[in-house]
């Protein structure tokens, strides 16, 4: 029987899918739109549930902030016998037409972090599996939630991103959100470009979908600056893509 390092548990549970929360608070609030959901094990930023949804096991597991932590997440859940890599996480909204509350499926996540770099050169790009981003797609379309797919920008410094001006590499940090911003990357977070890269790396799957919190950008332009924490839809959405699958 195979035991984890990190995550706290063997391999007994028998599920192949696992949806990935950042916040250990949220783990719970989605093992229960699942049926039969219990509580398996807490160990540092990982907490972890088990429920069904149409007689296949489903783990729900928090990754904690950024992509160290997701990729051990994915490593050891990997070795207990995960597949299937769903993260379902929050965003900061960048292209314009990305409103507060909207949905992001990202298809793919722009690599300004450290971790995938131990996983594979800078030029392999970190992107999702087709088929679960597809579900997710999917799933957003037949619940009728508003959304957008397509690139996200993945980074290491939350407040690299909201304080540029006060960092010593200020002007690089600019230039490059300028590009994003040109390139139409759609929003901003923290752990989806380790999670694609590991999942592509170990031969597994991984999609991921984001509820944005706010946007910045429609903020600096002098448009809504609404927020929104409620991240219902987005779990409605992953759990609905599991379905699919």
């Amino acid at each position: 029987m195979v035991e984890s390092y990190h995550i706290g548990f063997n391999d007994a549970h028998g599920a192949t899918v696992a949806l990935l929360p950042g916040d250990p608070a949220r783990v719970e609030t989605i093992a229960r739109e699942l049926d039969n959901p219990r509580f398996v094990a807490q160990n540092r930023e990982f907490t972890t549930w088990l429920g069904e949804t149409h007689g296949t096991s489903v783990l729900v597991m928090s990754t904690g902030i950024g992509g160290p932590s997701a990729a051990i997440a994915a490593e050891e859940l990997y070795a207990v016998g995960v597949r299937t890599f769903i993260r379902i996480g929050t965003c900061g909204g960048m292209a314009e037409r990305v409103h507060a509350g909207d949905l992001v499926i990202a298809q793919a996540a722009i690599r300004a972090e450290g971790t995938s770099r131990e996983y594979a050169p800078i030029e392999y790009p970190a992107a999702a599996d087709f088929d679960v981003t597809n579900a997710l797609v999917t799933a957003a379309k037949s619940l009728g939630l508003a959304h957008h797919v397509g690139v996200v920008h993945c980074k290491d410094s939350f407040y690299g991103q909201h304080e540029p001006s006060r960092m010593p590499v200020a002007r690089e940090l600019e230039a490059k959100w300028e590009a994003w911003l040109r390139l139409g990357t759609l929003a901003s977070e923290m752990e989806s470009a380790a999670l694609f890269t590991v999942a592509n790396a170990l031969g597994a799957r991984a999609g991921c979908v984001l509820s944005t919190v706010w946007n910045q950008e429609r903020r600096r332009l002098g448009l809504d600056a609404d927020e929104v924490h409620d991240t219902g839809d987005a779990i409605r959405c992953a759990v609905g893509a599991v379905r699919w699958l």
